[in-house]
């Protein structure tokens, strides 16, 4: 189960994060990833970290603005947003894929597990 929390409402050139909390299973067995998706917009793959969290991967919208991160002594990844912009409003769920699998099936947009979101709203 992902529970994710964290968002709220930001001014242009804020910053916000949101983390989410893993429980049911062995958190480190599992890469994680942040999507997100707008209002009359596709669910977009936004972020990923490798189950270390040595290998992280990010959409190019957000790349140098946005950083993820994991504490798998939590059960917790989280998503640092910087540099916010008007187009960053969405609603931001936390993933997970299949136990052991690769970042890969985030990046495609792939996940078997997901959290409820929360919602990021930043005014211009």
């Amino acid at each position: 189960q992902l529970q994710a929390c964290g968002g709220g409402l930001v001014q242009a050139g804020g910053s916000l994060r949101v983390s989410c909390a893993a429980s049911g299973g062995s958190f480190s067995d599992y890469v994680m990833g942040w999507f997100r998706q707008a209002p009359g917009n596709e669910r977009e793959f936004v972020a990923s970290i490798s189950w270390s969290g040595g290998s992280t991967y990010y959409a190019d919208a957000v790349k140098g603005r946005f950083t993820i991160s994991r504490d798998n002594a939590k059960n917790t990844v989280f998503l640092q947003m910087n540099s916010l912009k008007p187009e960053d409003t969405a609603i931001y769920y936390c993933a997970a894929p299949r136990r052991y699998e690769a970042m890969g099936a985030l990046i495609a947009g792939r996940a078997d597990y997901w959290g409820q979101g929360t919602l990021v709203t930043v005014s211009s």
